[in-house]
């Protein structure tokens, strides 16, 4: 079936497939003839799965290993249920600062928050979190757009040492060395804008919007 069907069936939207896809987490079948993705009721059923689990908020990473079978769901459950736990207790933290804040009776004008930072990086120093799921996700996807564009970026800066190496002992036509230097050279500059565009788009929300379902 089409994405246009999956999108009504499961009740998520194009892009949100295709992120999933994008991650490893959906592998549908690419047709020869057009390119078109098919999409059969097993892809289905596992957008409903990861619908859910997401609903649950397990990040992507533990979904991933769910799947590959590296952790049971039963050990899946159990660490979503830790992670939940601990992010309940920083909410009633926050929560009776919050109390504490409205019964002392504090105004915008003569708060002073830096004291109640400094409890609040106490509490973090003692290992409280004060930071979704969400977050965290945008954070990994973050790490390896970087490593992705370094380890390209690592391979077209040795590519053009070799070609200068190679220069240097068997010198060829200077123009034509110029346009082969240039190729690499581009290449990195691609990778660059690629790289920016990347970041942009994850800190827009990508990773908050999929989350979502």
């Amino acid at each position: 079936m089409k994405i246009n069907e999956v999108e009504k069936l499961v009740g998520i939207t194009k892009k949100n497939i295709r992120f999933y896809e994008e991650k490893g987490l959906l592998h549908p079948t690419h047709l020869a003839e057009n390119g078109y993705r098919d999409y059969s009721e097993k892809d289905v059923e596992e957008l409903r799965k990861i619908k859910l689990l997401r609903r649950l908020s397990v990040p992507i990473e533990e979904i991933r290993l769910v799947q590959e079978e590296k952790i049971s769901f039963a050990e899946c459950m159990d660490r979503q249920q830790s992670d939940l736990r601990k992010e309940q207790e920083n909410l009633e933290r926050v929560c009776a600062m919050c109390a504490e804040l409205q019964e002392k009776e504090q105004t915008y004008g003569t708060l002073t928050a830096s004291v109640y930072l400094d409890r609040l990086e106490q509490l973090e120093m003692g290992g409280a979190r004060f930071m979704n799921v969400q977050e965290q996700d945008q954070r990994k996807q973050k790490n390896s757009s970087w490593i992705a564009a370094i380890v390209m970026i690592l391979f077209m800066a040795a590519i053009m040492g070799i070609m200068i190496w190679g220069q240097s002992v068997d010198p060829m036509p200077i123009g034509f060395f110029v346009v082969m230097l240039a190729v690499p050279v581009i290449i990195i500059v691609g990778v660059l804008l690629a790289l920016y565009m990347r970041l942009k788009e994850i800190e827009g929300g990508e990773a908050n919007e999929a989350a979502k379902y």
